[in-house]
């Protein structure tokens, strides 16, 4: 098992008694958030609905947890007062189901997003800090992919995503407000649901092979991406946080900068789990996949001084062990 990251090594006390909000703080990333910044000495609020899943019972000891939707103009503007930081994790995820459902999508992850700027803005909040997506890129054949591409979203998901970059731009230059969108790679770790359709990709093939069965790759399986382990993604968060510096709206990719194939993942997945048996199957393309995917770090180090903490291989290792607990009969 890899080890546990340290927060207090990294960070310090730079977080201290400092009031934070994180929307949807009860979700995958956002739990992991929690747990670091109490762990940090923070006073932590979390908002969520609890449509994505989430488990308060699972957020730890001193957490305050509100139960509601950034929907819910009011109850988001009560939870903005005095906070210095936001860190808004609240979103539909999936882009298989945007493609069903885009009007929601929309809604959720644009509007919400506007709601989260509004209130911040009224509350005279420091600093918010988004979850963009790196489904942003599109299907450019560009690689490493650098921020200063040209953004092609190929989902309402993505579309809704790019969204809320140009929203957070817009409030930084327009208002005191700070601002930056952390342009998340293919995060995986503990606590990623995997009990639905729309479920990742780590998350899908460890119930799969868990439960006997071959992982479903859609594609040939030579489709590659930046996996990137959660406490990765925490970390840029915490650093963004604590920067001196205005972002100004700033878009900053967050990854590991390596590639790695869905076929080979699937075969290292296999190995970690003792089922080298489990071949997987290949099914159809599906509607706003990307063929690659891998990200270019050079503004996350000059901005944030980010770098990754957690390899792939380890994070993969951690990873598998909360699933064996999960789902091993």
């Amino acid at each position: 098992m890899a080890k546990t990251t340290q927060w207090r090594e990294l960070h310090g006390s730079a977080f201290d008694q400092q009031a934070v909000l994180i929307t949807g703080g009860a979700g995958f990333i956002g739990s992991h958030l929690a747990s670091a910044l109490i762990e940090l000495g923070a006073r932590v609020t979390v908002l969520d609905d609890l449509s994505g899943g989430g488990d308060p019972a699972e957020l730890p000891k001193g957490v305050n947890f509100v139960k509601g939707s950034i929907l819910n103009r009011d109850l988001l503007a009560d939870c903005c007062v005095g906070r210095r930081w936001i860190f808004h994790e609240a979103a539909l995820g999936s882009v298989p189901r945007s493609i069903e459902q885009p009007e929601l999508y929309f809604e959720v992850n644009a509007r919400g997003t506007l709601n989260v700027l509004e209130m911040a803005k009224s509350a005279n909040v420091s600093r918010v800090l988004f979850a963009a997506s790196s489904s942003a890129y599109g299907d450019s054949e560009t690689l490493p992919k650098i921020e200063t591409m040209a953004t092609n979203p190929l989902s309402p998901y993505a579309a809704t995503k790019v969204t809320g970059e140009a929203l957070l731009a817009a409030y930084s230059h327009s208002y005191s407000l700070d601002t930056a969108s952390l342009r998340y790679f293919n995060i995986f770790g503990p606590r990623q649901r995997a009990d639905n359709a729309y479920a990742a990709v780590i998350a899908a093939f460890a119930k799969a092979m868990l439960s006997g069965e071959k992982p479903a790759i859609f594609g040939d399986g030579t489709q590659s991406r930046d996996f990137t382990f959660v406490d990765n993604a925490v970390h840029a968060n915490l650093l963004a946080a604590r920067r001196e510096q205005r972002l100004s709206g700033a878009i900053i990719n967050i990854a590991c900068g390596v590639r790695t194939s869905v076929t080979e993942l699937a075969t290292e997945m296999a190995r970690g789990l003792n089922r080298p048996d489990l071949q997987p199957k290949y099914l159809p393309v599906r509607a706003g996949d990307v063929k690659h995917s891998v990200a270019d770090l050079s503004r996350a180090k000059a901005m944030l001084g980010y770098q990754p903490i957690v390899d792939f291989a380890d994070g993969l290792q951690s990873t598998l062990a909360w699933y064996r607990q999960i789902y091993a009969k």
